[in-house]
């Protein structure tokens, strides 16, 4: 399993849009942006915090709420 790199907020707004998720700009507040999905049956509601590094935990929360695994992230980050 590959090792998760450091990654940036704006990195991550990347890879989201990548993946089909769009700017929600009445959902973020302050330093934090908001993406949604919506797909057939769900709706996925991501808040990425601005920042320059990510923590770890942070990252993993993020992914877990897009519903990415580590590997479609990094797959998205290097495309």
């Amino acid at each position: 399993m590959p090792k998760l790199p450091v990654a940036s907020s704006k990195q991550i707004i990347r890879v989201l849009q990548k993946d089909g998720f769009e700017y929600a700009p009445k959902r973020g507040k302050g330093s934090h942006s908001a993406f949604v999905k919506r797909d057939k049956d769900k709706t996925r509601l991501v808040i990425v915090p601005d920042r320059k590094e990510i923590p770890k935990g942070t990252l993993l929360a993020i992914l877990d709420q897009a519903g990415l695994t580590k590997e479609e992230f990094i797959e998205l980050l290097i495309r």
